[in-house]
């Protein structure tokens, strides 16, 4: 952190939340009227690079056709819960929907979440099957009188227990002789793939119709991405991240859309720290060796590189070896 902007943060400390003080500050300085690289799910700020776009489409051909389990696999922070959110809005008056962030429970406080969000009304000390024939009263009710379907979204699905697993797929055989009156949607990291091959939730795995993965941008992208998101928070200026710092700030995120936000968000109160108009590879050195993640990922990409220089000086020298002996 340079002393600029270890500055800025201590003149802030008092008075507001570091981050709000810092954005505020730099937002005024580049004429921006939103925070630009905020870790809030904000679905203004969603970028349709290929990944999001297929993944998007995927979920909303699911929903339409009426299957039953779609799931979406990332690593942590590819965007998963913002692309969640941006399905939800697309999703229109033709859907009742239900959102659960956090589905580390058990199979009865899961269902009453799910009850909750969607509304059914329920008495106090209700049994799971008591509970299980209210939601289906509640879905065949809704279908009935306006022929809407609801669709649950969970969110961190790979931590859910596995006798949760199996509680969504009794949930899932709530239909009627012609179509499913439920569709689930699970967001989860590759952990998720590895639950679903579990012997005792293989009935469920069988139900995923769709799948989606989405995986970190490619290095073009992420020059593309910081621009959207400069446009939606209000810039209107010339280039502001310089091509060598669009450059390290993809070595040091490996095209992580959290890492990228952290890293950029950092480089830019370094910029503004130094009274400069313009996010500069000295900026994002900063940044980067300010994040651990992004640290380790550097130190990573140079451990590569020494190795892949070991290499080819070896095959050099015993190629100049062979060659000698030939001689």
């Amino acid at each position: 952190m340079n002393r600029y902007w270890q500055a800025t943060v201590e003149d802030q400390a008092s008075s507001a939340p570091v981050q709000e003080g810092i954005s505020g500050l730099y937002n005024q300085h580049f004429g921006l009227v939103a925070t630009p690289f905020t870790l809030t799910p904000d679905t203004q700020f969603f970028f349709a690079n290929a990944t999001a776009t297929d993944a998007l489409n995927t979920l909303i051909l699911a929903v339409r056709s009426g299957e039953g389990f779609t799931k979406v696999v990332g690593e942590v922070g590819t965007g998963k819960t913002l692309l969640c959110r941006k399905f939800l809005d697309a999703l229109g008056a033709r859907f009742v929907t239900a959102y659960i962030p956090n589905p580390y429970l058990e199979p009865m406080t899961l269902l009453l979440a799910i009850a909750d969000e969607l509304g059914v009304r329920y008495s106090e000390g209700v049994s799971q099957h008591q509970l299980l024939r209210a939601l289906n009263y509640f879905l065949i009710d809704t279908f009935a009188r306006s022929q809407r379907t609801v669709v649950v979204c969970l969110d961190e699905a790979h931590a859910m227990p596995t006798e949760t697993l199996e509680a969504l797929r009794l949930l899932s055989n709530l239909e009627t002789e012609k179509r499913k009156l439920l569709q689930i949607v699970l967001f989860g990291q590759p952990e998720l793939d590895v639950r679903l091959e579990h012997p005792s939730v293989r009935q469920l795995r069988q139900r995923i119709t769709f799948s989606a993965r989405l995986e970190p941008m490619r290095r073009e992208q992420v020059g593309k991405y910081v621009a959207h998101r400069l446009q939606v928070a209000g810039y209107q200026g010339a280039r502001l991240f310089t091509l060598p710092a669009l450059h390290l700030l993809y070595r040091g995120s490996g095209g992580t859309p959290r890492l990228v936000n952290i890293i950029a968000h950092k480089a830019l109160a370094c910029a503004y720290g130094e009274g400069d108009d313009r996010v500069r590879a000295s900026h994002v050195r900063l940044a980067i060796a300010d994040t651990e993640s992004a640290a380790e990922k550097m130190r990573a990409h140079r451990r590569r590189n020494i190795a892949l220089a070991s290499a080819a000086a070896g095959s050099a020298i015993g190629a100049a070896a062979l060659l000698g002996g030939w001689l």
